[in-house]
């Protein structure tokens, strides 16, 4: 599957979903207590603005901004980006694939990717890793959030929008260090209520060169 193909399947199933998705998980962080604390450290130690890749209904870019940040959110469903204007009209939305960022080199001070890498091949990560870094400026840190899995090979399952992957946290930070973005914390907590999966997040700093 081309990395196109698989571009236009996730956003016209998140098109579908999306009125949906935003009464379901508008205020999911109310009862996230370690989430809302990563998200609190990204939050403090961040230099410089933000955006927020897959940011849906724009719940966490609104999070983001009530802590301090310059942030804005980008995603590849249309449907989603209108419901987060609605929602937050005095914060930035645009639509676009995290494969393809519309910035210039090294302008951010940071990436929150909250389960946007999910709906990735694996073939495709290192690329999505590589589109980070590139805008990222020196030192710059990317949160990921995704579904944990045992397995050191990437796992598809099927995912309630369209299919999906859990990923090794080691695996994961491995391949991220592979492409120029090193772990510096990480967070493992096993399913809430309602939850099929362990839950992770990575929070990763773009080194000085690959070799770093």
């Amino acid at each position: 599957m081309t990395e196109e193909s698989v571009l236009r399947e996730t956003q016209a199933a998140y098109d579908a979903v999306a009125s949906l998705y935003a009464e379901l998980f508008g205020d999911f962080l109310d009862a996230k207590p370690l989430e809302r604390g990563f998200l609190a450290a990204f939050a403090e130690l961040v230099r410089g603005p933000v955006a927020d890749v897959g940011c849906g209904p724009g719940h966490l870019t609104a999070h983001l901004r009530s802590l301090g940040l310059d942030v804005y959110g980008v995603d590849l469903s249309g449907a989603m980006i209108g419901l987060a204007r609605q929602a937050h009209p005095d914060l930035r939305f645009d639509e676009g694939s995290m494969t393809a960022l519309d910035l210039a080199d090294g302008v951010l001070g940071g990436i929150l990717a909250f389960y946007s890498v999910i709906h990735t091949p694996p073939p495709h990560v290192p690329a999505v890793f590589a589109e980070f870094r590139r805008v990222l400026a020196p030192e710059g840190l990317v949160l990921l959030g995704f579904f944990a899995g045992d397995d050191p090979v990437p796992r598809e399952f099927d995912h309630k929008v369209t299919p999906a992957y859990r990923w090794s946290p080691d695996r994961l930070a491995e391949l991220s260090r592979d492409n120029g973005l090193v772990e510096v914390a990480r967070l493992v907590r096993e399913p809430d209520e309602g939850e099929r999966f362990r839950q992770a997040m990575l929070l990763l700093r773009k080194t000085v060169d690959l070799d770093g």
